[in-house]
């Protein structure tokens, strides 16, 4: 049993999107992030996004394009909120990394 079952989920939910879509797993990730910004998501979600992400080979650049693409329709703010919710979810993951680090040097 995980211990952390909420993340699990909503990780796995991510994958099986990923898998069972017919846009390529990269439009599918390009397509969701666009997403998260349109609707103003926290950064866990963004965290969680990019994740998997992450594990398709989409960098921080393919991220930047595709809020730069959607700033005409969403809006300067909308796309400004995102930036700062990605950041905070790099950031964390960044502070998660560093603490697993130190613990595993300890």
């Amino acid at each position: 049993m995980s211990d952390q079952p909420l993340k699990d989920t909503l990780y796995d939910m991510t994958v099986a999107s990923v898998e069972r879509t017919s846009l390529p797993d990269r439009e599918v990730m390009l397509v969701r992030i666009a997403a998260l910004a349109a609707v103003d998501a926290p950064p866990a979600s963004y965290l969680m996004n990019l994740a998997v992400a992450k594990d398709l080979g989409l960098t921080l650049e393919d991220v930047q394009g595709v809020l730069v693409a959607i700033a005409p329709v969403t809006g300067g703010p909308k796309v400004v909120a995102a930036t700062g919710a990605i950041l905070k979810a790099i950031g964390y993951a960044i502070s998660v990394m560093e603490e697993e680090a130190e613990a595993a040097e300890a």
